[in-house]
């Protein structure tokens, strides 16, 4: 089967506002295309973009998200560095911050298969495939969105979070995996809405602080196996 070609960019470390954007632009960008391809009856290839990022300290939540899952004020939120954004995507309240990867797919489904609920599987089998590199099991919990890992009592902590919007078959916004994260930031909130469900992340789980380059490339291999791609480095468009 041919591969998909996907423009990557590494932001590094960058604002979430300015990132959800520059997300936008490209959406936007996509979907025009898409438009031009239908009204010219062209077909040029735009599979899409894949954005890696880690933000400053900030909790978003969706547009069904509950306000009262934020358990502080905005004084607290001041006093703690962080900020608070109500976006456009599904899910709930999380948290972003340093020492966490989110990643963002900007993909035309039209290239990969149009179903949404394939599309959340996809994204958790790539955080599965990765965590396997760390003798990790990453497992699904039945009726919620994410990658847990399960406990010996057989309850479950969650280690990556997803929320996405899907418009016309194009995605935007992502995942988020716990590397060396703070996890005291997830006491202010109830994350993802879910009482009583325990947060982890690599750094906790083996014991040590973990490479985030090394991170990267081994997430990136995951995506492209998972997802059957190839990438172009953005704006140099180097195959890597």
């Amino acid at each position: 089967m041919k591969k998909k070609i996907l423009f990557f960019e590494d932001l590094g470390k960058k604002e979430y506002q300015e990132t959800w954007k520059y997300q936008k632009i490209l959406f936007d960008d996509i979907i025009q295309k898409k438009v031009k391809n239908r009204f010219f009856h062209t077909k040029k290839e735009i599979a899409g973009y894949l954005l890696f990022v880690e933000h400053p300290h900030v909790y978003t939540i969706g547009k069904n998200g509950k306000y009262k899952h934020l358990l502080v004020s905005s004084d607290f939120l001041k006093k703690i560095d962080a900020t608070f954004y109500q976006t456009d995507r599904g899910g709930d309240i999380t948290y972003h911050g340093p020492g966490q990867l989110v990643v963002y797919p900007i993909l035309n489904m039209d290239y990969f298969f149009t179903d949404i609920h394939k599309y959340l599987r996809f994204l958790e089998e790539v955080i599965i495939h990765f965590l396997k590199n760390h003798g990790i099991k990453g497992e699904r919990e039945k009726g919620k969105t994410g990658v847990w890992l399960k406990k010996k009592n057989g309850k479950y902590k969650k280690i990556c979070s997803i929320g996405i919007r899907m418009s016309r078959w194009v995605t935007m916004h992502g995942f988020a995996l716990n590397v060396n994260t703070d996890l005291r930031y997830f006491d202010y909130i109830i994350p993802c809405g879910l009482l009583n469900k325990e947060v982890t992340s690599l750094e906790k789980e083996l014991k040590n602080k973990i490479s985030f380059s090394d991170t990267k490339y081994l997430l990136k291999r995951s995506f492209k196996e998972i997802f059957n791609v190839e990438f172009l480095i953005n704006i140099k468009r180097k195959v890597i």
